[in-house]
């Protein structure tokens, strides 16, 4: 693999830990700045709906310069996005500086899978997308418990910094080892839109939706199930988010392997096992090990979907991917805003703080099915274009044959 994907991979990792370290310091900075847990939790969802609007966003402006410039100039918002947050003496101007660096964040995966699709020979393209997306895994399994730990030692404002001290590590990595490769010719905005007329990409970027929905309707209300239901104590989930992120980490590296060799087989077997794993956390939430083990599930083939579903957009918007690439990332904050949502409104409706597992396993189910959907879909324009092939007049196919 290029050393480029290297670089991708730190941006990655800074991303990473930025989007789900604050969700280990809200406490200490609510404190700072005297208001509620629930209205620190701004920071957490303003940030979502800076990556989904941020994608398209930051994708257009970006047409004009290579994806080289563009993937800088995304890690310069990061960088300035988390000094803001650090610094910030108000709520508002933290708030800001979180949405100035979530518009780094959808921009930059969406074009660094175009990129690093673009490294390698097309039967390795599922394999760089997942070696970038190793960054953002890994942040969960070593980021994030290390910024929450530098936040509750030194105080959170030092984390943020770290974290905009590693957009720095990124950028110098993207400026020194990614290749100024030309934009493709002919290429125009309105040829990226155009990739949204494609029922294939619609369906591929619901099944992020659904798929990574079903991830974060369990992931999200995981400290209340478990200190209340399983009976680990509060200082066991960071140690249990630990556990979810080796399980992505593998996930991933699975998906990434298997991708470019079975693309749909892989979509199968992943969201089929994602929503039979997920019923069973109703039951398994019951006991400690159990628990671990599911987590552990969830994560791995949560994320195993993420290489091919990357991958699936990009074949299907081959020509102009950049922008459907970069709303995909976008639909997976969507994913985890309405499963968050959805689990939140079964939990007040009084069914138990299990219960957002089965809203998990509906959704990762109804991705099956939009997988089958896409297949036969598939099939049937395939089979189309074979009998439009075959009805050339048998001497017009002499004809050209002997030429």
């Amino acid at each position: 693999m290029p050393l480029a994907l290297l670089a991708l991979a730190i941006g990655a990792f800074g991303i990473g830990t930025t989007e789900f370290v604050i969700m280990g310091l809200l406490p200490e900075v609510a404190g700072t700045f005297d208001v509620s847990i629930p209205t620190a939790g701004y920071l957490v969802s303003g940030y979502a709906v800076g990556v989904m609007l941020g994608a398209p966003l930051m994708t257009i402006l970006g047409t004009k310069i290579t994806r080289k410039r563009m993937l800088m100039l995304l890690m310069g918002f990061f960088i300035v996005g988390n000094v803001l947050s650090a610094v910030a003496p108000v709520f508002g101007l933290m708030l800001a500086g979180r949405l100035v660096a979530s518009l780094a964040h959808g921009a930059f995966f969406g074009i660094g899978s175009v990129v690093a699709a673009d490294l390698v020979a097309p039967e390795k393209k599922a394999g760089a997308i997942a070696m970038m997306f190793t960054g953002l895994t890994v942040a969960n399994v070593v980021g994030v418990p290390i910024g929450t730990l530098i936040g509750q030692q030194v105080g959170w404002r030092a984390t943020f910094f770290a974290v905009a001290a590693l957009g720095v590590l990124g950028l110098l990595g993207v400026a020194k080892l990614v290749p100024d490769m030309p934009k493709a010719e002919g290429v125009r905005l309105r040829h990226e839109i155009a990739a949204f007329r494609n029922v294939q990409v619609l369906l591929a970027m619901a099944m992020t939706v659904l798929g990574f929905g079903g991830v974060f309707a369990a992931i999200t209300y995981i400290t209340p199930m478990m200190t209340n239901v399983a009976g680990y104590a509060d200082t066991s989930v960071t140690w249990l988010l630990v556990l979810f992120g080796l399980g992505m980490v593998t996930g991933n590296l699975i998906g990434g392997r298997f991708a470019d060799r079975a693309l749909m087989p892989l979509l199968y077997v992943s969201l089929s096992g994602l929503a039979l794993v997920l019923a069973l956390f109703t039951v398994a939430a019951h006991d400690k090990a159990a628990s671990a083990v599911v987590i552990f599930l969830i994560g791995a083939l949560g994320f195993a979907t993420v290489p091919p579903l990357q991958k699936r957009v990009l074949d299907q918007a081959a020509g102009a991917p950049t922008l459907a690439s970069a709303v995909n990332i976008g639909a997976f904050n969507l994913g985890n805003a309405l499963s968050a949502w959805l689990g939140g409104i079964v939990i007040a409706a009084g069914l138990g703080y299990t219960a957002p597992n089965w809203v998990g396993a509906v959704l990762a189910a109804s991705a099956v099915v939009l997988a089958f959907v896409s297949s036969a879909l598939e099939r049937r324009t395939n089979a189309g274009s074979r009998v439009v092939a075959g009805a050339v007049p048998e001497p017009v196919r002499a004809h050209a044959a002997h030429h």
